[in-house]
């Protein structure tokens, strides 16, 4: 489907904070402003990972974070960590543009292959994943334990 305003992608920035805040709320995430800005500063500063924004009209209308990884049990592969489209930009290419993106950059540097995680529910999602040619190849469960905080407890480790 052709976008009915033509997108328009770049690189995120500090100030691109709030709106990464409501995409993120469009997805179902809850951050504060200072939290939102505190993750995009530890991922803007991390190698081999970055941030797009896509606009619509001057307004940001999606999100993309992709990043290199490098594992012993898969093959080194780029990674879509998010993908967010606003809801009021949904059905109108700006996904499509944002997952183009993603594997441009993957292809510039050397990857032969682009994978993304997406939740269970998130069926759309699916469906338009397998749209681009994508296609299922596992599942898991993910799990999470709390760390004490460190002897810095304010400063957070970096990846």
């Amino acid at each position: 489907m052709p976008t009915e305003n033509p997108t328009r992608l770049r690189r995120a920035r500090s100030d691109d904070a709030a709106a990464i805040r409501q995409l993120l709320h469009d997805l179902g995430y809850e951050l504060s402003l200072e939290e939102t800005s505190r993750r995009f500063a530890i991922v803007s500063k991390a190698a081999g990972h970055s941030v797009f924004i896509a606009e619509c009209d001057g307004e940001a209308a999606g999100l993309l974070h992709v990043y290199a990884r490098a594992a012993l049990e898969k093959p080194p592969e780029a990674v879509v960590e998010a993908l967010v489209v606003g809801a009021r930009f949904r059905r109108r290419g700006v996904g499509r543009d944002l997952m183009a993106a993603a594997e441009e950059w993957a292809s510039r540097r050397g990857y032969d292959s682009l994978s993304l995680y997406s939740g269970v529910r998130r069926e759309d999602a699916h469906a338009f994943y397998r749209s681009l040619g994508y296609r299922l190849v596992g599942t898991s469960h993910s799990f999470r334990r709390a760390l004490a905080p460190g002897p810095a407890a304010g400063e957070r480790a970096q990846p």
